[in-house]
């Protein structure tokens, strides 16, 4: 089983929210484009002033995606379960 990483961008401020929906649409996009097996994408709203926005990539492809995209961080993907 190969392990999955979490890239996580962080966006904080008033417009947060809607910056992490906004960041989820290209973030979908560039997989398309890149033909990546992989398509778990997502935002997720933490608060008024803070969201986030991820992508899902295999161990092996992290170093690539950090380096075309620059998440601010990372983090092991854990699969939710059924």
């Amino acid at each position: 089983m190969n392990r999955k990483i979490k890239l996580i961008w962080d966006f904080r401020g008033p417009a947060a929210a809607k910056t992490a929906e906004h960041h989820d649409i290209h973030l979908k996009e560039f997989l398309e484009q890149e033909k990546y097996s992989l398509q778990i994408t997502g935002f997720e709203i933490i608060n008024d002033m803070y969201a986030t926005a991820f992508l899902v990539v295999e161990e092996k492809d992290m170093i690539t995606f950090r380096d075309s995209l620059k998440p601010h961080r990372g983090e092991v993907y854990i699969e939710p379960e059924a």
